[in-house]
C-alpha cells in the first residue's frame, strides 16, 4: 500500500546488453521499498542480471533478473528490498548490469522510496 510519504524516481539503463554502472541522484532521504524494471526490446542468449548498490553496498533483496526466454517489449520485473536500502538526500543509487544478454535494449528502472 502506498502512502503520501512515498516518492518515485525513474532512471534509464542505456543498454541492458552492455556491462555498465549508472548512478541515479536521490533528492530526498528514505528507504527503497520496491524496484521495478520495464524492458524496451527483446533480449536473447542470456538473462540480464541487474543489481543495485548504495554507497558501494548491495541492496539486500534488490537484485532483478530480466529473463531472455520469452522476453518481450514491456516486460516488467520487480524486487522488494529487505535491508541495506536506506538512501540519503544528495546520495546516489548505482544500477549495475551484467551485460550478459544480446540485442541492445533500454531498461527503465523505477524506485519507490519511502520517507
Amino acid at each position: 500500500m502506498r502512502t503520501l510519504n512515498d516518492y518515485f524516481i525513474t532512471a534509464k539503463i542505456a543498454n541492458i546488453s552492455t556491462a555498465s554502472s549508472t548512478f541515479v541522484p536521490i533528492p530526498d532521504g528514505g528507504k527503497v521499498i520496491k524496484i521495478y524494471t520495464a524492458l524496451q526490446a527483446v533480449i536473447a542468449t542470456a538473462n540480464g542480471a541487474i543489481t543495485f548498490e548504495i554507497g558501494g553496498t548491495a541492496i539486500t533483496g534488490g537484485a532483478i533478473t530480466v529473463a531472455y526466454s520469452g522476453s518481450a517489449v514491456g516486460d516488467v520485473d520487480s524486487a522488494t528490498p529487505t535491508a541495506a536500502n536506506d538512501v540519503l538526500e544528495g546520495g546516489t543509487i548505482e544500477m549495475i548490469t551484467s551485460g550478459a544478454p544480446t540485442n541492445a535494449s533500454v531498461l527503465y528502472v523505477t524506485f519507490v522510496i519511502r520517507r
